[in-house]
Order: C-alpha cells, then structure tokens, then sequence
C-alpha cells in the first residue's frame, strides 16, 4: 500500500509543477471546512454522503418542522389568541410530526442512542436559537 501512496504523491507533485492546477475554481482562496464535530462519529459518512445529494434525513426535516410549528404556537399564545381554530389546527399538526418523529426514531432504532439523542439536542438548539 506505501508504494501507491508514493506513486500518488509523486504523481500530484508532478502535476503541481506543470501547473495543472493553477486555474481550478477556487485558486488561491481559503478551503471551506465543513465542521462535523456535532455530529456522533458513527452518523458522519451517512450524513455527507446525503447531504452531497442534497437529502437531509427524515428525522431532521421533522425536527425543523416540528420548531415551526411550536414558534407559529408560542405567536398565537403571546397575542391571547391561544384557543382560535388556527391554534388548535397548529397544536394537531405538532402531534402528528411529533408522533411521526417517534415513530420513526423507533424504526431506525435511533429512540435509545445516546449519540443520536445528544446531536438532536445540539440540532434543536441551533435552531431555537436561529441558527448561529
């Protein structure tokens, strides 16, 4: 396996001389890392390869949806307009995500994972707290 790793490395260095990656976009600017250090070590490689592929996995797109829902409920609480038909059409479509989300969490066997349980702890407060 060394005299590969050696084969390659004296393969990108000759093409380094040549110059052949000189007009590859991105020339010259700082490579954006992705940081991966939130996410449970065995989910990393499933994650990108779905993210690359621009999917994100049930279960987040649940939690997401699952946030809205609670900050369009806590609006409708805070203006007094806690028991209008809106309020109580939010409040059945939370359930249904939230019994969704369990459900599926079961199915995948992810309900007992502490890893999985603490990535969706830091997923839920990135997006309570907007993001950041």
């Amino acid at each position: 396996m060394a005299i590969m790793s050696w084969l390659a490395e004296q393969r990108i260095q000759e093409a380094m001389r040549s110059g052949a990656f000189q007009d590859l976009p991105g020339h010259g600017q700082p490579l954006e890392l992705e940081d991966m250090s939130g996410v449970p070590e065995d989910l990393r490689m499933s994650f990108k390869i779905m993210k690359n592929a621009g999917l994100l996995p049930e279960e987040i797109t649940l939690r997401a949806e699952c946030v809205t829902l609670e900050e369009l409920l806590a609006a409708c609480h805070s203006s007094g307009n806690s028991n209008t038909e809106e309020a109580r059409s939010l409040e059945r479509k939370l359930s249904l995500k939230r019994l969704r989300l369990q459900e599926l969490l079961r199915e995948r066997g992810l309900d007992g994972s502490s890893a999985f349980r603490q990535y969706s702890e830091q997923i839920r407060q990135k997006m309570t707290e907007g993001g950041d």
